[in-house]
C-alpha cells in the first residue's frame, strides 16, 4: 500500500491509518496505484457514472458503494434550456477537448436543449476547467459576474476541482499554483478524471438537469 501511495503523482491516494482512500477529485486515472499496489487491492472500472455535487462525495474510501450523487437543480428554467459558457482556467486542453467532443453527432449535446454560447451573458452556467492560477481569476470572476441570476457553475477535470497535479503540495507556497474552482466560487457539480470521458461528462450534466443518461451503444 506505502509503493502504491508513494507512486501517485497527485497525491490522490492516501493512507488513514491503515487503510486507503482515494480522492477522485485529484486522481488522474492513470492506474498506476493498482499496478504498484498490492494485487487485487485496487482495481478501476468502466464505470462513467462519477459526477458529484459534493466534493466530499469523491473521497472513497473501503466498502463504499454506490456511485456519487448529483442534486438535480429545482431552477425549472434551466430544464428545457440549458446554455453553457466555457472557461479555460490555464486548462492544458484536455479537458477543453472532450467538452468539444459532445457537441459531435455521438453525443449531439443540443439535442438535451444544452449548447455552448460566446458569452457569459447569453449563459446559463460556467463551465471551468484548468486549475485558476492567480492570472486567470479576474477573468473567471469577470465572467461569473456577467451571467444573469440564477446560474450554475460546473468544475470539469482534476485540475479544476482540486487543482489536480499542479495542486499545492504541503511544503509548498507558490502565488500561482491553486485548489481550482471551489477556491473562488460555490461549485453545483464536479465531474472527475483527468481528462474525463465525454460520458461521465454528459451523465453529470443531466443528472444536474433531472434527466437519466442514456446507456452507451456497445
Amino acid at each position: 500500500a506505502a509503493a502504491a501511495v508513494a507512486g501517485c503523482p497527485s497525491g490522490a491516494l492516501r493512507l488513514r491509518g491503515a487503510a486507503p482512500e482515494l480522492d477522485m477529485g485529484r486522481c488522474l486515472f492513470c492506474g498506476r496505484c493498482a499496478e504498484n499496489g498490492p494485487a487485487g487491492a485496487l482495481r478501476f472500472t468502466g464505470d462513467w457514472r462519477l459526477a458529484a455535487s459534493r466534493r466530499e462525495d469523491l473521497i472513497l474510501t473501503p466498502g463504499r458503494d454506490g456511485a456519487p450523487t448529483v442534486v438535480a437543480t429545482q431552477e425549472k428554467s434551466f430544464v428545457r434550456s440549458f446554455r453553457l459558457r466555457q472557461v479555460s482556467a490555464a486548462g492544458c486542453g484536455a479537458c477543453e477537448a472532450d467538452l468539444n467532443v459532445l457537441g459531435t453527432i455521438v453525443f449531439d449535446l443540443p439535442r438535451f436543449g444544452m449548447d455552448y454560447v460566446a458569452s457569459p451573458r447569453h449563459a446559463d452556467a460556467l463551465v471551468i476547467t484548468g486549475p485558476v492560477p492567480r492570472n486567470m481569476h479576474d477573468a473567471l470572476i469577470k465572467a461569473d459576474r456577467a451571467i444573469s441570476k440564477p446560474r450554475a457553475i460546473l468544475a470539469v477535470g482534476a485540475c479544476a476541482i482540486s487543482g489536480g497535479v499542479f495542486a499545492p503540495r504541503e511544503d509548498e507556497t507558490s502565488p500561482q499554483r491553486n485548489y481550482g474552482a471551489a477556491e473562488h466560487l460555490e461549485v453545483d457539480v464536479f465531474i472527475p478524471g483527468c481528462v474525463p470521458h465525454p460520458y461521465t461528462i454528459l451523465d453529470g450534466l443531466l443528472r444536474f438537469l433531472g434527466h437519466k443518461t442514456p446507456e452507451p451503444a456497445e
